[in-house]
């Protein structure tokens, strides 16, 4: 209950916990929640009646403990005009973000797949937007070419084009394509995650990624349909095998196809760290489970304001 409500309190700091009505009928949790009050149905009647409190919360994981008394009483709230709502959709509304590391078990019951997963008309609109923005973007990375090929020469010293095994979609592995942007050498210890301020990151390979110039290769993956324009970003199958043991649910993320951006490449930062990736996992089921038309849209111009004005990591 403690994490709830931290949760919550983080999301948006106007928003604030005063107490929870203990449904274990089991067991006493008196003095186990810092901060929090346990209530009796009268005196959250009362809070509410006096405006202390402004609506109720309902823990996901403890809806099957609500007894009728306590069911009841959630009715005639809701009769009566005050709001009640799941713990998920708040946390969902405010973040926007899937809370995966508190539904626990109960993973499918609150992760319904968008239903434009399923739809014809909206897989038709991706697929053919997928088309029309890698042609426009390999017409402009071809423009591009010359500028590149002479800041490779000059700044990077080495191959122009590199490729490296990913995990697409339905757990699939291919071959993605960038422009190189490290020193050639730059695993010589075994396979890393990228970071901020990356020292194995050239001089000119630092244009290449705050420009996002380094991506227009993976337009041919997009043409081939081994990603998207949108979608989770791929993985290499060595950090997918260690995310998958670390974090929960962390492979439906290939339910969909992976893509050259995404709601977690706008929205959160490099993955340095376990609650990193939990983060950016958070943001990737929020698109799959909330993908439409209008969030697509909010991500190209969230990606378009990232090229403009070099905000690339």
């Amino acid at each position: 209950m403690t994490l709830v409500a931290q949760n919550l309190e983080e999301a948006n700091p106007y928003y604030k916990v005063i107490g929870y009505l203990n449904t274990n009928t089991q067991a006493s949790l008196k003095g186990q929640f810092i901060k929090l009050n346990e209530l009796t149905i009268a005196q959250a009647q009362e809070l509410l009646k006096s405006n202390e409190a402004t609506g109720v919360v309902v823990s996901g994981n403890q809806i099957d403990g609500i007894t009728p008394q306590v069911y009841n009483w959630l009715i005639e709230l809701v009769e009566y005009g005050h709001e009640v709502r799941e713990y998920t959709q708040v946390y969902e509304e405010m973040t926007e973000r899937v809370p995966v590391q508190f539904i626990g078990k109960d993973f499918y019951r609150f992760f319904p797949f968008a239903r434009n997963n399923q739809n014809a008309l909206y897989r038709f609109y991706h697929r053919t937007m997928d088309i029309v923005l890698s042609c426009i973007g390999l017409a402009l990375g071809i423009l591009l070419l010359p500028l590149v090929l002479l800041g490779n020469l000059l700044g990077n010293r080495g191959p122009l084009l590199y490729k490296q095994e990913r995990v697409g979609i339905n757990r699939t592995g291919f071959y993605i394509y960038k422009f190189r942007s490290m020193v050639t050498n730059a695993e010589e210890g075994g396979a890393q995650f990228a970071k901020k301020n990356d020292v194995r990151i050239t001089k000119f390979g630092r244009f290449l990624r705050r420009s996002r110039i380094d991506e227009f290769p993976q337009f041919i993956n997009i043409l081939k349909g081994d990603m998207s324009i949108i979608g989770p970003r791929p993985e290499r199958p060595i950090f997918v095998k260690e995310l998958s043991k670390k974090i929960p649910f962390y492979d439906t993320r290939h339910v969909i196809k992976p893509g050259l951006t995404g709601w977690a490449q706008v929205k959160a930062k490099y993955g340095e760290t376990d609650d990193d990736h939990l983060r950016k996992l958070q943001y990737d089921l929020f698109y799959i489970k909330k993908r439409s038309v209008f969030l697509d849209i909010r991500i190209i111009v969230k990606t378009l304001s990232t090229v403009l004005f070099f905000k690339g990591q």
